[in-house]
């Protein structure tokens, strides 16, 4: 059966002004919409989740770990330090990964120990105290949070370099300790920049 060229160049037209309509409703009027709606009813996690100290300057995500070094690398002792990163050269967004190192890896193994070693020279404290959660990183190598145990063991380092209260650092991880999501889903959490702008603020 042959096709007409009019019925041809219909079928044409109807295609593209379909192409056309669907491309505006679906590829601007509803990514308006909805970016829209966002900013009206969750602009903070729209934008971010964003976070500011003092002065009103952004330092970072809430949703997003970093660390607290100096210029060399090296953790600074008056603030919580995060868990390990394998996201790049540490909490790369652009970059977000695990180690994907098996149980049994030899170089995950010797990481581990050394991080042990390491996290416990820093606070002082047996290597038998030092959690998981303080030797080992995470699937996206950029989890902002450690455990309360975690939190815990570095008390009395930061307040002793801040020169604070040991009691007044651990009211500050009580009041920044997240519960179980819905009361039974996952586990209790520290937002680390959370917690480290808290210390800022209160000296300030």
């Amino acid at each position: 059966m042959k096709v007409s060229r009019r019925s041809a160049g219909r079928s044409v037209w109807t295609a593209v002004r379909m192409m056309v309509i669907l491309t505006v409703v679906l590829g601007v009027l509803y990514p308006l919409a909805i970016t829209g709606v966002g900013q009206l009813v969750f602009p903070w996690q729209a934008n971010g989740s964003q976070l500011t100290d003092a002065s009103g300057r952004v330092v970072g995500s809430a949703l997003i770990g970093q660390a607290f070094t100096d210029a060399d690398g090296n953790p600074l002792p008056e603030y919580f330090q995060p868990r390990p990163s394998a996201a790049g050269d540490g909490y790369d967004a652009s970059a977000s990964s695990g180690s994907n190192l098996g149980p049994e890896n030899p170089d995950l193994i010797a990481a581990i120990a050394a991080r042990r070693t390491q996290v416990a020279e820093f606070n002082g404290v047996p290597e038998a105290e030092v959690p998981v959660d303080a030797m080992t990183a995470s699937g996206s190598g950029l989890d902002p949070h450690i455990s309360p145990e975690y939190a815990a063991i570095q008390v009395a380092r930061i307040a002793q370099a801040r020169d604070l209260p040991a009691t007044t650092v651990r009211e500050l991880v009580a009041a920044h300790t997240q519960g179980r999501d819905l009361g039974f889903v996952g586990e209790p959490r520290v937002n680390v920049l959370e917690l480290n702008l808290a210390l800022d603020e209160w000296e300030g």
